[in-house]
């Protein structure tokens, strides 16, 4: 993990992750992500109609990684088109469909082996055919990756492996860490890594969207933080980023409450779907 923090707290050394979430603000940032969760979850229509609710957010949180990646689609293109081989920007839009259709499908894969489903999320990125030979494994040294949104330096094929082992060793150990901290933390380092030669930043999302459902904060997965992302905008998005990779308590607590405000709009994107339902506008 690229956060280098301190902290004086009693928590112990083999619970990373739980010192982060003594950072300041990061309390209140998960406090907020919990409000706004349940709020969604406690709405009258998802009694009945949360299955409608969970392919909505699916839908909307892949227009916003599909945005990220620099294919800015109206939400109605998104639902009109059913072919996605064409240019770059449909092949990076149903990149993201894939992706956000199967997140919730890998849990238990990912309680076992965190960098199969990695393997696996990439895999369905690149477009699940065998013609890609670097699709679903890290690259290799010297090997090019494409990833413009992120300019951070780029770190060798030999940390990524380290990194990568580590990480997922972290996410088998478990965690006392609110679920909003290893999301971003996850989120963060494959940014970070960029491990793959392409798709990282749609793969990184929908790692995260694996872990909000799998901790439970999110299990129907109706609070879409691609969606918080997107609106929070590309700059904002690579600055918080930035402030990450810096390894500072600033930086890295400025990550976490990046991503928080991110589920947070999620949330409100799926209570105004939830609102439409109830008026039958939708």
């Amino acid at each position: 993990m690229s956060a280098n923090t301190s902290s004086s707290s009693s928590v112990p050394s083999s619970d990373p992750l739980a010192v982060l979430g003594s950072l300041p603000g990061v309390a209140g940032s998960v406090d907020a992500v919990r409000t706004a969760v349940d709020r969604v979850y406690g709405h009258r229509v998802m009694r009945r109609r949360s299955n409608e609710i969970t392919a909505e957010a699916a839908l909307r949180g892949a227009r916003g990684s599909a945005a990220l990646s620099g294919a800015d689609w109206a939400l109605e293109e998104v639902r009109r088109r059913t072919d996605f081989s064409g240019e770059p920007e449909s092949r990076t839009v149903g990149a993201a469909l894939r992706l956000t259709a199967e997140s919730g499908q890998l849990l238990s894969v990912w309680r076992q082996s965190p960098l199969r489903v990695l393997a696996r999320l990439h895999l369905l990125a690149a477009g699940g055919s065998g013609d890609d030979e670097s699709a679903g494994r890290p690259r290799l040294a010297g090997e090019p990756v494409d990833e413009p949104l992120i300019e951070a330096p780029l770190p060798g094929a030999a940390e990524v492996s380290g990194r990568l082992d580590g990480l997922a060793g972290l996410i088998l150990a478990g965690s006392s860490a609110p679920a909003l901290v290893l999301a971003a933390v996850v989120h963060g380092e494959l940014l970070a890594l960029r491990p793959f030669g392409s798709h990282n930043g749609l793969v990184a999302r929908a790692a995260e969207r694996v872990v909000l459902i799998g901790s439970g904060l999110d299990p129907k997965s109706i609070c879409p933080a691609e969606v918080g992302h997107a609106e929070q905008g590309r700059a904002a998005y690579a600055a918080a980023l930035d402030g990450y990779l810096t390894g500072t308590p600033e930086g890295v607590a400025g990550w976490i409450a990046h991503c928080g405000r991110a589920v947070q709009l999620g949330a409100r994107e799926s209570t105004a779907v939830c609102e439409a339902l109830q008026r039958g506008a939708a």
